[in-house]
């Protein structure tokens, strides 16, 4: 289906070119001015110079182009040169009945489907999720929704940290005090003891030094205790995400790309691009056009241990073998930055990854306190992401108690969780993922103002409306829209119209926050109509079936863009 932009920009490009004038011009945009007009073209401001003509009159020249267009009931140039337009209300409701009989409402299959790998999450195994694990996982989850709901296919990778010297302190620890294969309650104790340890014991920390290395030459005594750990921590991990409805197709870590680091490395010396410098087997990854030094990609220190980029390489061989992705997103701290530029440009240089292949780094901000400095718990230390989950439900609970509404206390806490969790991953989503936000629980919890509570409140709101038309003896199929009546009534129609080209654009921007803004938009617009509109009690039956059809069309994409941000909305709140 094709974009409303589109269609009108194709409309007015048949009035350039009627007028005598290239049809490059003709590009429609969304009015900047909605108290004047609902759209506006600013091409002949443009042409100007092409054609030595005052922009006035080419706009006066394609506005008598337009006279009869069955898309725009009205078009007018405009000093200096400004072509306002308004959409006909019959265009509109036509446009309304094709959104809601589209698949996915008119967003569509892609020209090419792509194979597309999202990494993100990133834990270490033994360890348990804190809140620095939250925006990885909430952003990565909504960029992998958005890819799969344009048509892609998209797989998520959590990359595990389990192959670094962290485990080398939890065997050593182990083995020091006699223990076998621990618990996941007694690991969550080791891992920081055997870390604060290691920073004040040299023997000790060499000990954990040599059993990282042996664990990594297969050493079957320290593999089975590793394996036993992998197994308790996966489930752990699988169990916290799903309370974030946050899901992995690709269950890997840097531990299953240690087997292709020796081939990798050995076919960078053959192919002459890796280089022994002071030591250390390094990659030059700098480019004419930097502005700034770019380090040469370190792939083996100077005793032939691996680093982070050798294993990020590693890991890259590895994809393209599985999957042969056209694309990969990282979604890390956006500190992370030139780690990523290193590793992409020597995947590309090296010839790992196809020249094609679109490597992109979703750099996050860090999510603070209301002081302004990294979220903490009030004894200051990092929160654990099941305490931080726990508060806002919490704090939801309160919420709803105050609002009064009526249902069972099993009721009451699964609304709670699922208003929780939209309150956490909208808090979140709806700032652009590179900047730094602040976590403002009592602000997040609101059911007012740009809030996931306030966005589930509407679609409750509708779910009501419509069970009630239910109750009286109405029926929800075969609703025909009529052309809007009212001024409310117009401009949900028209919000609703945006959808397909939003949801483009968040997948091309990689821009969950682009979804936010709109459901906000539409949720806005959709109760400023309910206030406006007597919906159950008009008398005119065509007009309440079109008032019917607006409310599930509303109602469905509103649903369809929550569930890409990783959450859903109760019957009752």
């Amino acid at each position: 289906m094709k974009k409303l932009l589109d269609i009108l920009t194709n409309e007015v490009a048949h009035a350039f070119a009627d007028a005598g004038y290239d049809e490059k011009y003709a590009k429609v945009t969304v009015s900047n001015r909605p108290d004047l007009c609902q759209f506006q073209c600013n091409g002949a401001m443009a042409a100007v110079k092409e054609y030595k003509k005052a922009p006035l009159l080419i706009a006066e020249d394609v506005v008598k182009k337009l006279e009869g267009s069955a898309c725009f009931k009205k078009a007018v140039a405009v000093k200096p040169g400004f072509i306002n337009l308004d959409l006909d209300d019959t265009a509109l409701k036509g446009f309304m009945e094709e959104m809601s009989k589209a698949d996915r409402y008119g967003v569509g299959e892609p020209e090419k489907k792509e194979t597309i790998i999202v990494d993100y999450g990133g834990p270490n195994v033994a360890k348990p999720l804190h809140i620095g694990h939250l925006r990885a996982a909430i952003i990565g989850e909504s960029v992998k929704r958005i890819g799969k709901y344009a048509g892609h296919e998209v797989l998520g990778d959590i990359h595990l940290g389990d192959w670094g010297l962290q485990m080398g302190l939890i065997i050593a620890y182990m083995k020091e005090k006699g223990m076998d294969l621990p618990t996941l309650s007694e690991l969550e104790k080791i891992y920081p003891e055997a870390s604060a340890r290691s920073k004040e014991d040299e023997d000790f920390k060499k000990k954990a030094m040599d059993i990282t290395y042996g664990l990594q030459q297969g050493d079957e005594e320290y593999t089975r205790i590793w394996k036993h750990i992998m197994k308790i921590s996966v489930e752990d991990l699988k169990k916290n995400y799903e309370k974030l409805s946050v899901f992995f197709e690709i269950w890997k870590g840097e531990s299953d790309a240690q087997p292709f680091i020796g081939p990798m490395v050995e076919k960078m010396k053959a192919d002459g691009f890796a280089k022994i410098s002071q030591g250390a087997l390094v990659v030059d990854v700098s480019e004419e056009s930097d502005t700034k030094e770019i380090p040469p990609c370190m792939i083996l220190k100077s005793d032939n241990a691996s680093l982070y980029t050798t294993t990020d390489l590693a890991t890259l061989v590895q994809r393209v073998k599985d999957h042969d992705p056209d694309r990969i997103i990282y979604v890390v701290d956006k500190r992370q930055d030139l780690h990523f530029v290193q590793v992409f440009r020597c995947a590309k240089k090296t010839g790992i990854v196809k020249d094609d292949t679109k490597l992109f780094f979703l750099g996050f901000g860090t999510m603070n306190g209301a002081d302004g400095k990294p979220f903490k718990t009030r004894e200051g230390g990092v929160m654990r992401l099941e305490t931080l989950l726990s508060d806002v439900y919490e704090k939801c609970l309160e919420r709803m108690k105050e609002n009064g509404a009526e249902m069972s206390d099993e009721e009451r806490s699964d609304t709670a969780k699922k208003i929780a969790l939209a309150a956490i991953k909208y808090g979140d989503l709806s700032n652009q993922a590179s900047k730094d936000y602040i976590f403002d629980i009592d602000k997040f919890t609101s059911f007012e103002g740009n809030t996931g509570p306030y966005i589930l409140y509407t679609i409750v709101r509708i779910k009501s409306i419509l069970r009630k038309y239910e109750e009286s003896g109405g029926v929800l199929s075969d609703k025909s829209f009529a052309p809007p009546s009212s001024d409310a009534e117009r401009q949900l129609q028209l919000s609703l119209a945006g959808y397909n080209a939003m949801m483009q654009g968040a997948f091309e921007e990689t821009a969950p926050h682009r979804v936010c803004a709109y459901i906000y938009e539409v949720a806005n617009a959709f109760n400023h109509f309910y206030h406006e509109t007597k919906i159950l009690s008009e008398a005119d039956e065509k007009k309440k079936d079109s008032y019917i059809a607006l409310l599930l069309l509303t109602k469905g994409i509103l649903e369809d863009c929550i569930d890409v941000l990783g959450f859903e909305a109760p019957e009752k709140m």
